[in-house]
């Protein structure tokens, strides 16, 4: 019996970090968290690429036109939507977490999930950064471990 799983391992792998602009602030530490874990893990500076969109409803398109690209091992895509007053959020937060799963399965390549769907501010400031750590340090991380699995995987096949 075989079994498989992948390392956080980043050498000679090209990544890129796809960021919602809306909520700035948090998400600026999800992409510094996300940087941060890729270079830890081996990933050189000149091989991550961080693409901002406005806002998370973006994220699945820039996604896609990334991944479409064919010159990452995966993405991390990272984003905060915080609950207001009306439904917004959850057709926001909905739609670009479905748009991001379709993204990683129709082009066959990882996505680390780092957008936060939070009920306020402070839930999302524990989530970068804080109490609860990075939730963008940790996507990255997902991302790292998935691309040496699939190249596993592609190995693999071929023997």
């Amino acid at each position: 019996m075989a079994e498989f799983s992948g390392t956080p391992t980043g050498e000679h792998r090209r990544f890129a970090v796809v960021a919602s602009r809306f909520n700035h602030a948090i998400v600026e530490r999800l992409v510094d968290g996300a940087l941060d874990a890729l270079v830890r893990h081996g990933v050189a500076a000149d091989d991550v690429d961080v693409v901002w969109v406005p806002g998370a409803w973006e994220l699945p398109i820039a996604a896609r036109r990334l991944l479409s690209s064919e010159r990452y091992h995966a993405l991390v895509a990272v984003g905060a939507v915080i609950r207001g007053d009306t439904p917004h959020f959850d057709y926001v937060a909905g739609e670009a977490s479905r748009g991001l799963a379709m993204a990683s399965t129709d082009f066959d390549t990882p996505v680390g999930f780092g957008l936060l769907t939070c009920d306020n501010d402070e839930q999302a400031e524990a989530r970068a950064g804080g109490a609860h750590g990075n939730k963008g340090w940790d996507a990255a991380l997902a991302a790292l471990e998935m691309a040496d699995l699939f190249d596993r995987l592609d190995v693999s096949d071929e023997g």
